[in-house]
């Protein structure tokens, strides 16, 4: 079992790498929908349609072009690499909708952004 540390970690949004990316999480949900006979005492289910979000943590750069696309509403290409971008890494790739943004300014810390995305058609599981 390989482990990899999270500073590894990449965001690509169109052909631009998120220069100030400090972490992101993806999630995949797939609904199920229940196709039970009557009079089975078990229900049974089939696969339904499936769906998937994201979100970006990073440092505040008005200079980061990857950065600056991300605006609530814009549709945009993303490839999130956990392993890093080297050939055989794992890549989770697709296009998504900015749905929110949040931006955090301590007195006396680093100021923050977290982007929320939602997934406009699959995500794409394979590798660098």
């Amino acid at each position: 079992m390989a482990t990899h540390h999270g500073k590894e970690g990449v965001v690509t949004i169109g052909s631009d790498t998120l220069g100030n990316a400090t972490g992101f999480t993806v999630d995949t949900t797939h609904d199920v929908v229940e196709d039970t006979a009557l009079g089975n005492s078990m229900k049974s289910y089939i696969v339904g349609r499936g769906t998937y979000t994201a979100s970006i943590d990073m440092n505040f750069d008005e200079t980061d072009t990857a950065q600056t696309n991300l605006v609530q509403g814009a549709e945009l290409t993303f490839a999130f690499l956990p392993e890093g971008n080297a050939s055989g890494d794992r890549k989770f790739s697709g296009t998504g909708i900015v749905t929110g943004m949040s931006v955090s300014v301590p007195l006396d810390g680093v100021i923050t952004r977290t982007v929320s995305v939602q997934g406009n058609g699959g995500l794409t599981i394979g590798t660098v």
